[in-house]
Parts: C-alpha cells; sequence; structure tokens
C-alpha cells in the first residue's frame, strides 16, 4: 500500500503539481479563489455605498464635495500667498499701507522691498564668486582659464604630432615640397652619406654618377624631378629605384639635401652633364 501511495504521489509530481502534494495545490487555489473574491467584494461594496450615499443621503454627498471644495480653496490661497511672498506682490488694497510717510515734489514712495527670489539669487552668486575664487585662484583646485589654455595647446600640439607622422609617408612626386628646414637638410644629409657618395661623392661633386653642386641637370632641376628621378632610378646609368629601399619621406628628405648643395662648388667637381637650369642660374 506504501508504495502504491508512493507511485501515485510521483505521478502527480511528474505531471507539475507543485511540490507533489495535491492537498496543497489544492489549498493554494482555494486560498487565491478566496482572494480574489474578497476583493471583487470589496470594490462592489464600495461601488454600492457611494450609489446608497448619492440616493438616500444627498446632504451628506453635497457636504462631502463642499468640504473638498474648501479645503482645495484653502490650499490655493496658501500657495498664492508663498507666491506673492517669493515674488515680492502685494495686493492694491494694502497700497496705503505701503505709503512711506514723506514725499518730494508730491510724489509718494512706496516702502516695496527686493522680493525675496532676487534676494536669495544676490547672495547665491556672492556665496559663488567666494566658492569660484576660493577653488580656482586661492587654493588652486581647478584650472584656471590660464591652464585650460596651455592644457588645451599640449592637446593640440601631440594632435598635430600624430597628424604629421600618420602623413609623413603621403607624399609622392606630384605632392612634394621644398623644405629647407634644418632638420631635414640633417635628415636627408644622413640618408645621402649613407647611401649616395659611392657615385656622387661626398659633397654632391660628382663621380661615377653626375655632379649634383652645378645648374646642370640630367633628368630636371625641380623637387618633384630629383624626387621622381630618386624613387624610380635611371636603370640604363645605373642608377637603381630607391623605393624600395627609402620611405617616400626619406626620398623627399634626400631631394631637399640635393638641392641645397647647389651652388657649393666643392673642389673635385665632376664636369657638367645635361641641360643648364636657366630659372635657378637667374635667380642666383
Amino acid at each position: 500500500m506504501n508504495n502504491l501511495l508512493l507511485q501515485i504521489n510521483n505521478a502527480t509530481s511528474e505531471r507539475g503539481w507543485g511540490s507533489g502534494n495535491i492537498h496543497q495545490d489544492v489549498l493554494l487555489i482555494s486560498l487565491l479563489i478566496v482572494v480574489l473574491t474578497v476583493l471583487i467584494a470589496a470594490i462592489v461594496l464600495n461601488k454600492a455605498f457611494k450609489t446608497i450615499v448619492h440616493v438616500m443621503m444627498p446632504e451628506i454627498e453635497a457636504a462631502a464635495k463642499a468640504a473638498t471644495k474648501a479645503k482645495q480653496k484653502e490650499k490655493r490661497a496658501h500657495l498664492k500667498q508663498w507666491w506673492n511672498n517669493v515674488m515680492g506682490l502685494r495686493p492694491l488694497s494694502e497700497e496705503e499701507d505701503l505709503v512711506i510717510d514723506h514725499a518730494y515734489d508730491d510724489i509718494r514712495e512706496l516702502d516695496n522691498p527686493t522680493p525675496a527670489w532676487f534676494m536669495g539669487l544676490f547672495y547665491a552668486t556672492m556665496v559663488f564668486g567666494v566658492v569660484y575664487l576660493s577653488v580656482y585662484h586661492v587654493f588652486g583646485w581647478g584650472m584656471n582659464q590660464n591652464d585650460e589654455y596651455k592644457k588645451e595647446m599640449r592637446v593640440a600640439e601631440q594632435e598635430r604630432k600624430a597628424y604629421l607622422a600618420s602623413q609623413v609617408d603621403n607624399v609622392d612626386e606630384n605632392s612634394v615640397e621644398v623644405d629647407k628646414s634644418p632638420e631635414v637638410i640633417a635628415e636627408g644629409k644622413a640618408i645621402f652619406d649613407q647611401n649616395c657618395i659611392a657615385c656622387h661623392g661626398a659633397v654632391g661633386e660628382g663621380g661615377i654618377g653626375p655632379n649634383l653642386t652645378d645648374n646642370y641637370w640630367l633628368h630636371g632641376a625641380s623637387i618633384k624631378d630629383v624626387f621622381k628621378t630618386i624613387k624610380r632610378g635611371v636603370p640604363d646609368k645605373g642608377m637603381i629605384a630607391w623605393e624600395q629601399q627609402l620611405s617616400p619621406s626619406k626620398i623627399a628628405q634626400v631631394a631637399n639635401y640635393i638641392l641645397s648643395l647647389q651652388g657649393t662648388n666643392p673642389p673635385n667637381a665632376k664636369a657638367p652633364q645635361g641641360n643648364l637650369n636657366e630659372q635657378h642660374q637667374s635667380a642666383n
């Protein structure tokens, strides 16, 4: 018998009856039904009571409405009084009470003080001024305008350097420009000394390659022409294309260094080759 009851209990548990005890489940459902019934009954009774009061005792309902209106009116009066006090407003009926005893040229003056809201705002600005002065100029807890300006300038300089670093190799024979800054010339010289002196000499006087210090050019004398020559090389004359070994920025530095050699007249310079750069000669 006990085994049979245990099997029935397990079967009811598998069918989703909560804890497996059918009596507890029935009790819970019954309790929910009772609660819902009580709530519905309370709502119905409340509605019925209001209907009875409205039909059988209209004077009580009228008195309740009157009391409610009186409370609302009193509340609005208090609110209006509070608003008038804050805004410094006085009714016209009290004007005679506000007149000051003295008069000038038949002009009477009212003793009407500054509104409370204005005085509160005035004192708040004073407190704000003291706090601001203490934070930014006395104790140095916050950054003043000069400090903020310096900080923004440092950030802008960092962003400028980051941008230039990202754009440094974004140059070719069409966008390269002359740059005579000492930093660029020094970098170009270091690259020239490492890669070019074997053919063009230590100071550009020429050797296997042409003289780079005179006004005669084989492949053009502009910065774009020099950049293009270094980048693509001159294979039929034995000059390799340096675009595989040097980045565009380094080629631009070497090109600017080569242009800076113009007119240096080094000793043992190789004889001129190519075409005379008339524009550069007239400039000199």
